[in-house]
């Protein structure tokens, strides 16, 4: 690649913030917009472009937030619309972008839209959502991820039917059949973009077509756990079209940026997504990667043995791959669906969470594709690992493990339970880590979420003033990024690629080169330099040294290394 299509969105590195989680103003136990507001000079002082803000929209918080009620209202516990304008004023006055959450693939069943919907079969809202009347029996079966019972389809008695809810019985599936839906959907989408912000996150947007009719899964596919729930759930026939009308309608208007969240989006389909002819978004989540330390058998619980570097480097090289000549791609390690990276994909033991925290930095932030950096992941914060189900707040935990006891599978729970100190997304939502004090300084109340005792020693105050802290560690290596458009642009190839503790690659764009080494075991690694890497210049290290003896380097456990090298 030697005349790469420069563009805001793919140079820019993205911070996500959970709201709820960040910092509480008001002592309530709650983040909120004031509280963020707060801290707007240490986001801008990370060196990041664009803050993605999870919802914080009117919501019942069935789902923490992600169950809407009022999609042009801030919910109470995290402010007002003027705290809002405020916020979005200050991160572009730092030169920082926001965007927001799109949640269109079902709403609250408190939402206006709802209670009209389930009044009566006329209602003029009543084809808002996906109805199945019961004199027709029960419909076909379909798994809910949330549901106490895995059933999506709940019964209604005053209309005497069933609602779809792929996910809570609370979040009620929108039907995007309705071209009235999807005119809420594209006006809604414009009151935001009014306000001046730059762009959207779109949860599950690879669900907002559904194969109709809905047909019936066969009995082996029921038995099975959430089953190939892709085929059934993901890249329903009037999907694209529906995407290309949100282009048209709205997003071709602004100069913003769109991800889509893309479970169920296979690699053969990606770019049918991205690629620019296609006019529909910008890049997408894929979630293979995701699912590496997952069971196959069952993906609540974890991968037996734990994950393997080999598949882990296959999977980031594929998806490179895809995007190598049109399109472009995201990455991240983290999120508030997923647990926290350096306990997932590092090593959160004392003597390596700082090491191995700043090593998967290096490699989000030396891949072709917009990074994406988690709340706290700046500090190396790790899981909590909750012993108890009452510590748990997430919908998905708590209802999956009470799916288990009510099935007499006592033994299945415990190992779920044990196994959700590894997975569970509670584990990425406990409260940001800002000081050695009382809840970490996140809170003069009660926190929601209890808050990780390890902020004692992990939080960004005792950082602030280490050089070698992860903190100070990730701010160079954005600032290593940004100022070398090879790591950005740069076409990906992979070294050693059966190696099962390395993982190197080099980046090249015009006449630079670098090559990315990074350690991902706890062992001393040798590796012999590429001739034209023997004398070149070392962009970044996470170790206070390199030991090299001629064209050999011995990485130590957890080093992480780029080196550049320029052609005369």
């Amino acid at each position: 690649m030697t005349n790469p299509k420069r563009t805001w969105w793919k140079e820019a590195v993205v911070y996500q913030i959970y709201p709820r989680s960040f910092r509480d103003s008001n002592g309530d136990g709650i983040g909120d917009l004031r509280g963020i507001i707060e801290k707007l000079d240490y986001i801008q002082s990370l060196g990041v472009d664009v803050v993605w803000l999870n919802p914080i929209y009117q919501s019942p918080n069935d789902d923490n937030g992600y169950d809407i009620s009022d999609y042009r209202d801030i919910m109470a516990q995290f402010g007002t619309i003027a705290d809002f304008e405020e916020m979005l004023a200050g991160m572009h006055q730092r030169g920082i972008k926001l965007i927001m959450d799109l949640v269109v693939n079902h709403s609250s069943d408190e939402h206006e839209w709802f209670r009209q919907s389930r009044r009566s079969r006329d209602n003029p809202y009543r084809d808002y959502y996906y109805w199945w009347p019961a004199e027709k029996g029960k419909p076909p079966y379909r798994w809910s991820f949330f549901d106490v019972n895995s059933e999506a389809w709940q019964f209604d008695p005053p209309t005497d039917a069933y609602y779809l809810h792929y996910f809570s019985v609370k979040q009620p599936d929108l039907n995007w059949e309705n071209p009235r839906v999807r005119r809420e959907v594209y006006d809604l989408m414009r009151f935001w973009l009014d306000k001046g912000i730059d762009g959207f996150r779109i949860d599950v947007a690879a669900f907002f077509s559904k194969e109709l009719p809905f047909r019936e899964i066969p009995e082996e596919e029921i038995a099975r756990q959430y089953g190939s729930w892709p085929d059934y759930y993901a890249k329903g026939p009037r999907l694209h079209e529906f995407l290309q009308e949100m282009h048209r309608e709205v997003l071709a208007d602004y100069d913003i940026m769109t991800v889509g969240e893309g479970s169920g989006v296979q690699i053969d389909d990606a770019l049918s997504f991205v690629a620019e002819d296609r006019r529909e978004l910008h890049m997408f989540f894929h979630f293979e990667g995701m699912g590496l330390d997952r069971d196959p058998q069952d993906p609540m619980l974890p991968r037996p043995g734990g994950w393997r570097l080999r598949e882990f480097k296959e999977v980031y090289s594929r998806w490179d791959a895809v995007f190598k000549a049109q399109g472009w791609g995201s990455i991240y390690l983290g999120n508030h669906d997923q647990s926290r990276v350096v306990s997932r994909w590092g090593d959160d033991r004392p003597e390596y969470r700082e090491a191995s925290a700043k090593l998967l930095h290096t490699f989000l932030l030396s891949m072709r594709a917009t990074p994406y950096i988690y709340y706290g992941d700046e500090l190396g914060m790790t899981n909590i690992r909750f012993d108890s189900i009452a510590a748990y707040d997430d919908l998905m935990t708590k209802n999956y493990y009470q799916q288990l006891l009510q099935k007499g599978r006592h033994a299945e729970a415990a190992r779920f339970l044990e196994g959700q100190k590894r997975l569970s997304r509670d584990n990425g939502r406990t409260p940001m880590q800002w000081h050695a004090g009382p809840h970490a300084g996140f809170t003069d109340g009660t926190p929601w979420l209890k808050v990780n005792p390890n902020h004692r020693e992990i939080n960004a105050e005792r950082q602030e003033p280490d050089e070698n802290s992860v903190l100070n560690y990730l701010r160079r290596m954005i600032r290593v990024r940004k100022a070398n458009p090879v790591l950005i642009y740069g076409d990906y190839h992979l070294l050693a690629p059966e190696h099962e503790q390395l993982y190197a690659y080099t980046r090249t764009l015009a006449k630079s080169r670098a090559l990315v080494l990074l350690n991902f075991s706890a062992q001393e690694v040798p590796f012999e330099l590429p001739a034209d890497f023997r004398e070149a210049e070392i962009l970044i290290n996470n170790r206070d040294f390199l030991a090299q003896e001629g064209t050999r380097v011995q990485l130590q456990a957890y080093q992480a290394l780029i080196l550049l090298a320029r052609e005369a």
